[in-house]
């Protein structure tokens, strides 16, 4: 397995609220463990709440003692949930913030992963790049009950507004996927910052570049966001669980 992580601040904002996690070695009892999370809230909320919520998570993988891998990830997502507004109830200055989180590990030829939020992961087949999670955001709602079309989406004055997070309520439901990986397929998690400046066929002109290696895909990836805008923090992990190179 071999994975590249790169978090970017982007163009136009002062501090990244992004937090990146990537281990292709075991966490606890998972094989593997990739994470993106986007923060949001004022002043430091944003960044604390990212770093803050992948810390946990990882922290409650490599102490978890359950078998299940999917059940470690969804407890530990409670428990980051928990923290975050523990800490948001006591502080002032954190209240309001949250984080998105898309996470994933392998297990030979499956990918499991987890969202909440708009964070996203996509499968990146041999001809295609197909997105998997779906978006915990307003105007996905909308696409999903036909009221606009996703073009309609990405201009929309309300594209940011997401309906889900971690650490905004008391509970948090996450959403898990799995998908069957073959070899010469790769896996790559992102945060919104790289989605809303990309569209479809740029990422899939970089992703499916078969001469390009995932680490200078993953540098492409920031690039063509900086030069579409750069208007957010910009994270991305790509993962090919079948390269020995690691």
């Amino acid at each position: 397995m071999r994975a590249i992580s790169l978090s970017d601040i982007g163009k136009n904002r002062d501090m990244n609220q992004d937090f990146v996690f990537s281990s292709s070695q075991p966490v606890g009892n998972l094989p593997n463990l990739f994470v993106v999370a986007d923060g949001m809230g004022g002043h430091n909320a944003g960044e604390y709440a990212s770093q803050k919520a992948v810390e946990v998570i990882v922290k409650y993988a490599f102490e978890s003692g359950d078998t299940n891998c999917a059940t470690i990830l969804r407890k530990a997502i409670k428990e980051a949930n928990s923290s975050l507004l523990a800490v948001s109830e006591s502080d002032n200055t954190m209240q309001g913030m949250g984080t998105t989180i898309v996470a994933a590990f392998c297990d030979k030829d499956k990918a499991t992963i987890v969202n909440v939020g708009d964070s996203r992961m996509y499968h990146v087949k041999e001809d295609a790049v197909v997105q998997v999670t779906k978006d915990h955001s307003l105007v996905q709602e909308m696409v999903r009950k036909g009221e606009i079309d996703k073009q309609e989406a990405k201009v929309h004055p309300s594209k940011n507004i997401i309906t889900r997070a971690v650490g905004v309520q008391s509970e948090v439901t996450a959403d898990f996927f799995e998908v069957e990986i073959k070899a010469g397929q790769k896996i790559l998690l992102c945060s919104d910052g790289l989605t809303n400046m990309l569209g479809e066929k740029e990422l899939a002109e970089i992703l499916l570049d078969k001469e390009t290696s995932i680490d200078n895909q993953a540098q492409r990836l920031i690039e063509k966001a900086n030069e579409n805008g750069g208007e957010d923090n910009i994270s991305v992990i790509i993962i090919d669980p079948f390269d020995e190179g690691e």
